[in-house]
This record gives structure tokens, C-alpha cells and sequence, in this order.
């Protein structure tokens, strides 16, 4: 790289990030005193502001009427796992405003067809992990015995999908410049890597993937999400490729795009790069994307994220060619998009779309006990003009919850209103929304992984329960979820060596180590009196599914640069689990029906409206069955199911709750 001169606009931008790192690292949770007190000795209590809040949550939750009698408990002990999360120094010792601190997925999906939903965790360094669900909450660690080992391939995504409709899912893994990485479920939970015969191994700066079936054949076409060049060819501790210093906006230079990919399904375990033929150019830095079908023509249309410009919407013309219709149907989108949802949010029939926004929150400070900014909108003043090449008009700063409103519509007008603050949808620093019904009242909820770890403050996850209003009830703190186990909100970072002829002598984290409010800052010392970067926690990824086989649904999250919480709902044994389960096997479709929209007609004939498209998170995707909640009820009247071939098939009632039914297309 060359020399930055001072006043270059690169040089001003980086000062405005590093003054931001230091502010959020001044509002550092209050520790203990250091002295020579052990590692756990020093781990503050509960901040104030946590408890302050969970409180207010608890006044709220009693004038609501999502129904909130329920509570998780982190088992992750328990479960057997202990899979870590390891980042890259760039996202820890090196700290820079680098994409490396996005994390990773997890993914769930029944591998060896024992009935049981067995999870995948996606590493940064070290091995990525395949646990197999021994029933019971238990698991045990079967990713060598699988197939899986992928030491240090600095991964990203995991996304399930069945290639080639012989009923198991198959794998595909995105990395960062150690090339993607397609296996085929053999069965009995063994995989093979066929990267190089399917021709699906780009390397690059790759992020999420999206399995879906664009030209209706009934085979799983590809869709790879890239971000752009940030990275050098400097490698670092365990082989990554060490940031760009101007990573954060590297989006204002044409130059360093990659194009996001789209592979057509051959069969044979065999794909083509149909991206240009298919018109499919799309630069955005983009981390992740979605299916929609936004005309209701029955073909899937993608909607693409971008982290730092407009998002864009690409509609399926025919099953040949995209088009760009971003215009059309969402002419104003989030700047920092990171997560995406297709749902029925309001219960109307239409599916909508909810977006989370994070890099929007990175710019301006909200104090921890301001609840009231971090459910607002961010203020693009606080934002520097260079990057936004283009200008701030046209954006929203913040997530975004289209509702979708089909042909009541009027002619001519957007098909979608952007909705979020009246539904309550806002969140502060988001990364992926996951979305199902967490209390089996037949309305769908959301949970938002949520913080940003080194070397900002706690930010807390947020489960937002539908009030079946139109609106969302903040209930984090009152269902468990928040706080973390023992009120914990941070953990040691990292080690340093700040002796004269120490590594990291002259360092910046030497520098704030030798500061008087040190402590404050997040660096202490050990027993040993080695000292000690401390950092918030943060979570990345989650998928919502039930681990434990009771009927109601829990909660898994990939942790940054920690173990994973397996949140464990104690809904069924409340008496408060009616539901039921569906699960569809294509025939002329794709074997998994992605791309299916699902109606079920309960009892007293409201219909819940679900999408089956395998989204369950930021950079995830799995192959899990649709989930209903009856409420009261103890049956459904009817399912519909309109495939993606457009064949549309009725399965009459009464349904019973507690059952999971299969649909094969006929």
C-alpha cells in the first residue's frame, strides 16, 4: 500500500473510526479493581444498566399481550459442546475496521437422518465443527468422523442444501481467500468434498450462500454473496490474509468489487458460473442475501444485501435472466444492511421482508442506559460524507421491515412501506435476524444477534415477540435471553507483552495498558500479573430450532471469539406447546421445496403464512422443517402448499398438534 499523506481523505476517515474505538472503549462496563486478584476475580458484576433495563422490560411484558410465560436457560454445558469460536488477530491484537469482525454462521440440519437436527459451526481460525445431536440436548463432536476437517481456512458461511434431491443435505462453505468448499452428504453423516468437480471453489473475499432453484429445473442453484478486496497479501498468525488498513471503505474504490456469483445446477454434482449470461452483475459489498418473490410469478427473485451502499433487488425474468428492479419495489434501502428475512409479520397473507442495518450504528456514540437510541434510527450526520459516494439521499439508517401490501396496493404505487419504527423492529449494532414462532401463539417472532466485542461496549441480543398488532414487545431480558449467565458481559481478549523488548512494545494496547484508568479501558493484569486485554461479548450468528426434541423451539448462536450459547425454551413443559411441524419432499420441485410457500389454515380459519427458504440467520442457512404454533388449539383445518414448479396442493384436516407432516409434492 502506499503512504497515506496527511489530510488524505483515507487518513481523515481513520481518525474519525479510531476517536469512535475510543469513545466505545471509554464506556467500557465498570470492573473490578485489578491488584492481584485471578482472572475471574476480575470480571465485573452485572453492570447497572443491564439490570435497569431488564426491569423497564418487565413493566412493558405486563401490559402486553404476547403471551411471555416462558423462559430460556443457557445449556450450554450441558449440551456436550464446546466448539470455540477462534478470530483472527485483525479482529482482536490488530484490531482495525476490517470485515474479519463480521464472524460466522451455524447451521442446522439433520445430516446422518436420524431424525435429529445436528448443527454446524463455521471457525474463523482453527477447525469449523460438525456436532451430532445425540437427542436429549446432548451432543458430541463428529466432524472428523464425518469428513468436515478444514484447519484454518479462515471460513464464513455454512448453507445447507440437497444438490442433487437424494433426500441428504450436502454442505457448501464460503472463506476468505482460501477458496469455497462444497461437500456431498455420501449418508450415515460421512461427506466428500467435490469442490473441484463441481467447479464452486472461487477464492476470493466470499460471505453468505444462498441455495435456491431460479430456472425451476428442480435442482439447487448457487448463489455466492462476495464483499470486495480487503485484505493484503501480508499474511498473519494462522495464515490470513492481513486487512487493508481502509478496509471499512474500500466500497468508494471500483477497483477492489467482486462480483457476487450465481452457478447453475447441471446435476451430477456439477455447476456452471452462469453470472454474466444470466445478467446477474452485482458489485455491492455484500454479506449476504435472500429469496423473495416479489411479483408472485412463482419464480425466486434474490434480494442482496450491501453493507455500505444500497441493497438491490433482483428480479427472475423467465428463469433465464435477472434484471435490477431495486426501484421498483424499494427505492429507499438500509446503507449497512447485514441480515435478511422474508416473513408474514402482521398476519395479512403477504410475506414481508425485514432487513437489519449494523454499520449504520457504527459512527455515533449511544450511551449504554440510552435504550431510546439504540431503538432509533441512526443520524447520517454523525456519517462522513466520503463514504457515501453517491450522497445519503435514498437510504435508511437503520433496519428496515417492508410490509408487504400485495394487491390492496394501489396502482402504481410501491408494493412495499418501510415500517420498522412503527412496529418497533429497530435494533442497535445487528447482525442477522432469526425468525420463528418462539411461543407457539401462531405468530412469528425474531431474535437479533447483536455487540461488537473489542473494543467497543456490551450490546445486548434482542428477541422481539410479536404482539400480533403489527407490533413487537422488546422481550430479551424477560424470557432469559438477556442477561447472559451470571450477568457476564465480558471476557479476556488477549494477552500482552508490554516490557521494553516485549511484541508488543510501542503498541496502541501498550499505550492505553500504561494509562491511569487502564482498568477502565478494558486492560488488567493476572494473577501471574500478565496483563490482559478484556472486551465485550457478542454474539453473530443463531438458529432457532428444537434441540432437545420437547416440541418447542430453542435458540443456538455462534459467539465471536467464544463458545456458542444453546438457549433451551421451557415452553413445553409450561403446557403452553401446541404446534405442529411440516416438511416438504419434492418431486418435480427440489427435493427440499425450497422456494415453497406454505399456508395453514387453523382452527378458527386465520391463516399463517410461512416461506420455506432455509434462511435462519446471519451467514446461515439450513435445512430444518417449518415450524407453526396453534396457540390454544390443538389441530389445524387444512395446509396449503404452492411448490416452486407453481403447483399449488391441499392437505385436508383436522390436523393434529404435536405432529409433523410430511408432504410429498404429488
Amino acid at each position: 500500500m502506499p503512504a497515506v499523506e496527511p489530510g488524505h481523505p483515507d487518513l481523515r476517515l481513520m481518525n474519525t473510526v479510531l476517536r469512535q474505538f475510543a469513545i466505545s472503549a471509554g464506556l467500557f462496563v465498570s470492573v473490578l479493581a485489578v491488584g492481584c486478584r485471578s482472572r475471574e476475580a476480575q470480571v465485573a458484576a452485572m453492570p447497572d444498566w443491564l439490570t435497569k433495563r431488564g426491569q423497564l422490560e418487565t413493566r412493558m411484558a405486563s401490559l402486553s399481550p404476547a403471551y411471555h410465560d416462558f423462559r430460556f436457560t443457557d445449556r450450554s454445558d450441558s449440551s456436550g459442546i464446546t466448539f470455540t469460536y477462534r478470530i483472527v488477530d485483525d479482529a482482536g491484537r490488530n484490531y482495525k475496521a476490517v470485515h474479519y469482525d463480521h464472524g460466522g454462521g451455524v447451521c442446522a440440519a439433520d445430516v446422518d437422518g436420524d431424525g435429529r437436527p445436528d448443527l454446524f459451526f463455521v471457525n474463523q481460525l482453527g477447525n469449523s465443527e460438525l456436532w451430532r445431536n445425540l437427542g436429549g440436548g446432548r451432543f458430541e463432536n463428529a466432524t472428523d468422523a464425518a469428513g468436515l476437517r478444514t484447519d484454518d481456512i479462515i471460513g464464513v458461511t455454512c448453507s445447507f442444501g440437497d444438490i442433487d434431491n437424494d433426500g441428504r443435505p450436502d454442505l457448501f462453505l464460503t472463506t476468505v481467500r482460501y477458496g469455497n468448499r462444497l461437500y456431498h452428504n455420501e449418508g450415515g453423516g460421512k461427506f466428500k468434498d467435490i469442490t473441484a468437480s463441481a467447479g464452486v471453489g472461487y477464492v476470493g473475499h466470499s460471505s453468505g450462500a444462498l441455495f435456491f432453484d431460479y430456472d425451476g429445473d428442480g435442482l439447487l442453484d448457487l448463489l455466492v454473496a462476495n464483499i470486495g478486496r480487503y485484505t493484503t497479501e501480508e499474511k498473519g498468525a494462522g495464515g490470513y490474509y492481513v486487512g487493508l488498513p481502509d478496509a471499512f471503505h474500500g466500497h468508494i474504490y471500483p477497483e477492489r468489487s467482486e462480483a457476487s456469483l450465481l452457478y447453475h445446477n447441471l446435476g451430477g454434482g456439477r455447476f456452471k458460473d452462469v453470472t454474466a449470461e444470466a445478467g446477474f452483475r452485482d458489485v455491492s459489498w455484500s454479506g449476504d442475501a435472500t429469496m423473495i418473490d416479489v411479483n408472485g410469478d412463482s419464480r425466486p427473485d434474490v434480494y442482496l444485501l450491501n453493507m455500505q451502499g444500497s441493497d438491490h433487488l433482483w428480479i427472475n425474468d423467465g428463469g433465464r435472466r435477472f434484471r435490477d428492479a431495486t426501484a421498483e419495489y424499494f427505492p429507499r434501502t438500509p446503507w449497512g444492511a447485514m441480515g435478511v428475512k422474508v416473513f408474514d409479520y402482521d398476519g395479512d397473507g403477504w410475506l414481508d421482508l425485514y432487513v437489519t442495518d449494523m454499520h449504520s450504528d457504527m459512527f455515533a456514540e449511544v450511551a449504554a442506559d440510552n435504550w431510546n437510541g439504540e431503538t432509533s434510527k441512526s443520524n447520517p450526520a454523525f456519517m462522513p460524507d466520503m463514504v457515501f459516494p453517491k450522497g445519503k439521499d435514498g437510504f435508511v439508517f437503520g433496519n428496515a421491515l417492508y410490509a408487504n401490501r400485495g394487491a390492496a396496493a394501489a396502482k402504481g404505487a410501491p408494493r412495499y412501506e418501510e415500517v420498522s419504527d412503527r412496529a418497533g423492529v429497530e435494533t442497535y449494532w445487528p447482525w442477522g435476524p432469526s425468525v420463528d414462532d418462539l411461543n407457539a401463539d401462531g405468530w412469528d417472532d425474531i431474535v437479533v444477534t447483536a455487540g461488537m466485542s473489542f473494543p467497543y461496549r456490551y450490546g445486548t441480543n434482542s428477541v422481539l415477540l410479536n404482539e400480533a398488532n403489527s407490533h413487537f414487545l422488546q422481550a430479551e431480558f424477560t424470557l432469559g435471553v438477556e442477561p447472559r449467565a451470571g450477568g457476564v458481559t465480558e471476557q479476556a481478549w488477549f494477552t500482552l507483552d508490554c516490557a521494553a523488548k516485549g511484541k508488543d512494545a510501542g503498541t496502541k494496547n501498550c499505550e492505553v495498558c500504561a494509562k491511569p484508568n487502564a482498568a477502565a479501558l478494558g486492560c488488567r493484569r493476572d494473577a501471574s500479573g500478565q496483563l490482559v486485554m478484556w472486551a465485550s461479548k457478542s454474539s453473530r450468528s443463531a438458529v432457532i430450532l428444537d434441540i432437545d426434541g420437547d416440541g418447542d423451539l430453542d435458540i443456538v448462536t455462534n459467539e465471536f471469539n467464544a463458545r456458542p450459547l444453546v438457549l433451551v425454551s421451557d415452553l413445553a413443559q409450561r403446557g403452553r406447546q401446541h404446534s405442529l411441524s411440516v416438511r416438504l419432499h419434492g418431486t418435480r420441485s427440489n427435493r427440499e421445496g425450497l422456494g415453497a410457500e406454505v399456508t395453514l389454515v387453523l382452527a378458527d380459519q386465520r391463516k399463517v403464512v410461512k416461506a420455506v427458504d432455509g434462511k435462519s440467520g446471519y451467514l446461515s442457512q439450513s435445512d430444518l422443517p417449518l415450524f407453526f404454533g396453534l396457540g390454544t388449539a390443538d389441530h389445524a383445518d387444512r395446509l396449503l402448499v404452492r411448490w416452486p414448479s407453481g403447483k399449488t396442493q391441499t392437505v385436508q384436516g383436522p390436523l393434529a398438534a404435536g405432529k409433523t407432516i410430511e408432504v410429498t409434492e404429488p
